[in-house]
């Protein structure tokens, strides 16, 4: 952000009577001034009042570091005459739409996160909810894994396919299997999801998610998981 520095004179006093120390024969005059500040967002004006001598002849100013005793002893003097002059901070147009963006946008985060964020969390949390219920008529993709004994993965026949589930009494689900099933994951598409068997399995729910259900059988020999819902 740039930044351009500006001096307001505010009293011209004659100082022929002091001693150019840059030039001893070119008269001086004691200019007294307020700095202004400017940006494009404000403008700031500093109400201190600065001393200056300015070499009449060539328009320039003298460094303070010149400056005489007597010099300093008259600026300071002609200082103390001056009466309190007005600061002022002043926000530009450019300023005024920072602003109102700066504020539009706290505005924005304050809403989002007070009424939005909420908002969707329970609009999420209903979706999830949704997706993680298991209706009659539904069809899956997914595996069935069938135990000769039970913990033990010996002889153990894995399948998969789509199921339907046929019936839901309580927490019992009754859920027939394809009558094409494959010996290795495929995709939904390249799956029979029409024709189903006429015996179902019993199971009833072990994880019921959002994106991943598992049904068992009582006697933990039947294990049913679902990963997609046909729409």
């Amino acid at each position: 952000m740039w930044i351009r520095i500006k001096d307001i004179s505010i009293k011209k006093i004659d100082a022929t009577h002091l001693k150019n120390p840059k030039n001893p024969d070119k008269p001086m005059l004691l200019n007294l001034f307020q700095r202004e500040g400017r940006t494009v967002l404000y403008v700031l004006k500093n109400k201190k009042v600065f001393p200056q001598f300015i070499n009449t002849s060539t328009g320039l100013s003298i460094p303070k570091r010149r400056w005489t005793e007597e010099m300093k002893t008259f600026a300071q003097q002609e200082v103390e005459k001056v009466p309190p002059q007005k600061g002022g901070f002043k926000v530009t147009v450019f300023g005024w739409l920072f602003l109102l963006a700066v504020v539009g946008m706290l505005s924005y985060i304050v809403y989002d996160g007070l009424i939005g964020q909420p908002q969707r969390m329970k609009k999420f949390e209903q979706r999830e909810a949704e997706m993680a219920r298991v209706n009659e008529g539904d069809i899956f993709l997914g595996r069935i894994e069938v135990y000769k004994e039970k913990g033990s993965p010996l002889g153990m026949n894995l399948e998969f396919g789509c199921f339907k589930v046929v019936n839901i009494e309580g927490d019992v689900y009754h859920i027939a299997k394809s009558i094409e099933m494959s010996k290795t994951a495929k995709p939904l598409n390249q799956m029979n999801s029409t024709d189903f068997e006429q015996e179902a399995f019993v199971v009833k729910g072990k994880e019921l998610g959002a994106h991943h259900k598992t049904f068992a059988s009582d006697d933990g020999l039947t294990e049913i998981s679902f990963r997609e819902r046909k729409e």
